[in-house]
């Protein structure tokens, strides 16, 4: 029984660092996910593998010159603000 209480909780808490990660709710003057993907496209971006708006830009994990990588957008132009290559896979 205390195995089920155990494994009860354990669920519970893991449901909730899930939902305080969830991503942020874009602002009526973001740019619209249509054209940020545009403009990953015209930045030499392939793959784009996920796009959310989390902590007031638009965060996006794509693929470039054959790499991984994460990419910060401004959520007003579009324009990158950062970007990260992932470890790779090998």
């Amino acid at each position: 029984m205390n195995t089920l209480k155990t494994l009860a909780a354990a669920t519970l808490a893991t449901g909730l660092l899930a939902a305080s990660a969830h991503a942020d709710t874009p602002g009526q003057d973001w740019m619209p996910i249509d054209q940020v993907l545009t403009k990953l496209a015209e930045a030499g971006y392939g793959t784009v593998r996920s796009i959310e708006a989390d902590d007031g830009v638009w965060k996006a994990k794509a693929v470039r010159a054959g790499r991984n990588v994460k990419v910060q957008l401004d959520p007003q132009t579009g324009a990158i603000v950062e970007k990260t290559k992932k470890q790779s896979d090998d």
